[in-house]
């Protein structure tokens, strides 16, 4: 592999995760007074509630932080954002504007840092094999506004459903404590899935990794690939990026070849598709690109 000097974004990239991991100390070190002024004057079993399931919730996120991989990847994405649900509940508990600044900022630095492709990238990469270098996907704009929808729904239940069984409203929160356990059951593992979605280089040429938009891994020999570039408008090539928005990377083969669309409920089979070029959407496709060129790989 080349030795060439990191690029800006490189640097950037490997900052990005020690800026959320100091973001999110901020969050237990100096957002605890919001929690505490929100429940302050009610039961305890309400105040003890609300400790606990933050502290839990704050240590989850935490762990995934420290330990970089895909699953962590996915746990931070999920439970870093229900710090702002956190920071609406204490807003509507009474806290100060004063107790929620100091929660709900470094709770959005953490949020924001924890979404850029730079993160998404390190992490994903960490559980690579060998000497491939893993390039993440943009999420489908259909499975991507799903994946925000559920977790908007999922998250404030997350939250409120303890908390009303603490406060003995035992109706509401069994129902909200239902949909949160749910929803933790069946949302998670399609979530995970999202962070699955990678374009890889290994020695032997390029595998596209996709289970939301593919049945199975789809790999090219070295051989097989014609060129690599920025899709064109016009571009007649196979569209496996789900869809999703902004810039393409094309793919043409010197030969037909095939590969097989995910199962849906109308093709349980999936679709198979012969194709003699295809887009992707790595979420950094100058850097996916830079990389294929350092390999050998014929870039356009």
């Amino acid at each position: 592999m080349s030795t060439a000097p990191a690029e800006p974004i490189d640097r950037v990239a490997r900052f990005t995760p020690w800026l959320a991991r100091a973001a999110w100390i901020a969050v237990a070190v100096f957002g605890g007074a919001a929690v505490e002024s929100a429940v302050d004057g009610r039961s305890s079993a309400v105040v003890w509630t609300a400790a606990v399931g933050g502290w839990l919730l704050w240590a989850a996120a935490a762990l995934g932080l420290a330990v970089t991989s895909v699953r962590s990847l996915t746990a931070v994405r999920v439970v870093v954002p229900v710090s702002l649900v956190a920071t609406v509940a204490a807003a509507i508990g009474g806290a100060t504007a004063v107790e929620l600044l100091v929660l709900g900022a470094p709770a959005i630095v953490t949020c924001a840092a924890v979404m850029t492709a730079e993160f998404g990238r390190q992490y994903v990469q960490a559980s690579a094999y060998g000497d491939e270098e893993r390039f993440p996907l943009r999420f489908p704009v259909g499975a991507g506004l799903a994946a925000v929808v559920t977790w908007v729904l999922w998250a404030p239940a997350l939250v409120a459903g303890p908390l009303l069984v603490a406060a003995r409203s035992w109706i509401a929160g069994a129902l909200v404590c239902v949909v949160a356990i749910a929803g933790t059951a069946l949302l998670v593992p399609r979530w995970h899935r999202l962070s699955k979605r990678w374009f890889v280089l290994v020695p032997a040429g390029v595998v596209v990794h996709d289970p939301v938009v593919l049945a199975d891994t789809f790999p090219l020999r070295s051989g097989q690939i014609a060129s690599i570039g920025l899709a064109r408008a016009d571009t007649q090539a196979a569209d496996l990026t789900g869809p999703a928005s902004g810039y393409a990377v094309e793919v043409a083969t010197t030969e037909s070849v095939t590969t097989v669309f995910a199962f849906t409920p109308s093709e349980p089979n999936g679709r198979a598709i012969h194709l003699r070029s295809f887009l992707i959407a790595p979420s950094r496709p100058g850097r996916a690109l830079r990389s294929a060129r350092e390999r050998g790989l014929p870039i356009t």
